[in-house]
């Protein structure tokens, strides 16, 4: 079986409250989104993502993976955004594919104050 992983820089450069056209996300295998804040001196912004079944109508998907350790005992911790108050911050999310399949996504930054904001998506199918 051949396996394809994209890298799809979603959000460039943007400095307001932005949403990322539809990724396609059908027949994948993992999905990870990586977001980026810089050029702040204060704020915050926060990372969020939807999800579609027809490429029309929009859900939140609130079962976001996110970047945090879990000691054995723990459940993954699973979240609807993740916010970046630092500047120069990174944050790593990645979707619980496990149970769930959609025909696309998308991502949107929420800015409070200023910042510019970089989001790349990576998508593995099978």
């Amino acid at each position: 079986m051949t396996r394809l992983t994209e890298v799809i820089h979603a959000l460039v450069d943007v400095t307001a409250t932005t949403t990322s056209q539809a990724i396609n996300i059908q027949d994948a295998q993992k999905v990870s989104i990586v977001g980026q804040r810089s050029d702040n001196a204060g704020g915050s912004s926060a990372f969020s993502v939807e999800v579609s079944a027809d490429g029309t109508n929009w859900i939140a998907y609130n079962k976001l993976i996110d970047n945090v350790t879990n000691t054995n005992t723990q459940n993954l911790t699973r979240v609807t955004s993740k916010t970046i108050s630092a500047d120069n911050g990174f944050i790593i999310l990645s979707m619980d594919l496990t149970t769930d399949v959609f025909l696309s996504m998308r991502v949107t930054v929420t800015e409070t104050t200023e910042g510019t904001h970089n989001v790349w998506v990576i998508v593995s199918h099978h």
